[in-house]
């Protein structure tokens, strides 16, 4: 894809992710996700993050968590997730649709990469049947690497993930498989509902039914 192709593809995303959020009604905002600790507002949160925060208080935030993102973005997302309202963060969401934000290093891929996967944060943990697109879901998939799967502290020694909606697959040995859009879940280090990944370690990223 192009950049231009790319970053259609991101305002896209967020355009349907958006309209998704506005069809929810206040007991799912509150509904937990597959980040473990954040509610559908957490999680919102924290997707919005970079649209309000200026860089200064991004350099502040950075200092009070000690130089740790992973701290800085779970405590800003916990608190705006508790400023805002549904309704806040919706437009937040609907206002940046089309935001050039992309995340250090990431380029515009990371960017698209950052909103499918926190998307299907919340409609897996929702069960909404929302199938990403397949040309965005492949530039996701096709920007995995050994790198981001050790970021994400996944353990697939002796394990293949393959899809069974598309021609896809990842690593060698032991067959775990299921839509595509899950296996992307496993690699970002999500534990997945039961009975959406089929094979004898499925179990392995799985919850207890």
């Amino acid at each position: 894809m192009t950049e231009t192709q790319v970053r259609k593809a991101i305002t896209d995303e967020r355009t349907d992710l958006a309209e998704l959020l506005a069809g929810l009604d206040a007991e799912s905002w509150d509904a937990p996700t597959l980040c473990k600790g954040w509610r559908v507002r957490e999680v919102v949160a924290h997707m919005t993050m970079p649209y309000r925060l200026s860089g200064p208080r991004f350099a502040f935030e950075m200092v009070r968590a000690a130089g740790s993102f992973h701290r800085m973005s779970d405590r800003t997302a916990r608190h705006d997730a508790a400023e805002l309202s549904a309704e806040d963060l919706l437009k937040w969401l609907w206002d940046n649709v089309a935001h050039p934000w992309k995340p250090p290093g990431g380029g515009f891929e990371g960017a698209l990469s950052h909103d499918v996967i926190h998307g299907l944060d919340i409609t897996v943990a929702l069960g909404l049947d929302r199938k990403v697109p397949e040309d965005r879901l492949r530039l996701v998939l096709d920007s995995i690497n050994a790198k981001s799967v050790k970021f994400f502290g996944v353990d697939l020694k002796g394990i293949q993930l393959r899809a069974d909606d598309l021609e896809w697959n990842y690593g060698s040995g032991e067959v775990v498989s299921g839509a595509a859009q899950d296996l992307l879940l496993v690699l970002c280090g999500r534990t997945l509902p039961a009975g959406r990944l089929h094979g004898d370690r499925a179990k392995q990223f799985t919850r207890p039914s």
